[in-house]
């Protein structure tokens, strides 16, 4: 009977690639005309992390192509972005809404480390 309970928690057991949600590394970014604060932030390569992008002021959208994001969010209505990374580097994400004369000067760094 022993044995059979212990089959039966491994296989209950979560993976480890499984984060428990405490764990997972959170991020706020706040889109205004025209930054993201803050401008630059780091994730580890295979680890989940959840973006919290919040605007400030207009509809804004967050678009890093090389990780696949492209979320629009607008003033009052924060959304969150579950990633893992696959590979490491600098990806370069911007405005991708239109947001005033300033729109081409809004841009986000992710650095992505081992």
């Amino acid at each position: 009977m022993t044995r059979t309970l212990l089959m039966l928690l491994l296989l209950l057991a979560p993976t480890s690639s499984a984060l428990p949600q405490g764990l997972r590394q959170t991020i706020e970014i706040h889109a205004r005309r025209f930054a993201f604060e803050p401008s630059e932030i780091t994730l580890r390569k295979g680890h989940p992390a959840t973006l919290r992008l919040i605007s400030d002021d207009v509809t804004h959208s967050l678009v890093v192509r090389g990780l696949h994001i492209n979320q629009e969010v607008s003033k009052g209505h924060p959304v969150e972005i579950t990633i893992t990374p696959a590979n490491t580097g600098d990806f370069k994400g911007e405005c991708g809404h239109f947001c005033g004369s300033g729109h081409a000067s809004m841009q986000i760094t992710i650095h992505v480390t081992e």
